[in-house]
């Protein structure tokens, strides 16, 4: 493996970057990967959410609010894995 490891799907103590070094065959890997699939399916299902919130005008303002934070949080996720996989 090049470089510094893996970088894993979560962080670490004050949100500092966690990362792996092995081959990729090890239990801990299998449950990152296990963890990328996981917040990958919970970021598809927001977006299904979120286009159903934002077509309803009925949506409050804390409404959105939340949204927009769970959609950060996905986001975060998401961006992760994908750096992740391009250092890989």
């Amino acid at each position: 493996m090049d470089g510094i490891g893996r970088l894993l799907p979560w962080a670490g103590t004050d949100e500092k970057p966690c990362y792996l070094v092995g081959d990729g065959a090890g239990f801990l890997s299998r449950y990152a990967d296990k963890i990328e699939l996981v917040q990958l399916g919970m970021a598809a299902s927001l977006i299904e959410h979120a286009e159903d919130m934002l077509a309803d005008r009925r949506a409050t303002r804390d409404q959105l609010h939340f949204l927009a934070g769970r959609m950060n949080e996905a986001l975060r996720d998401v961006h992760r894995i994908a750096v992740s996989r391009g250092d890989r």
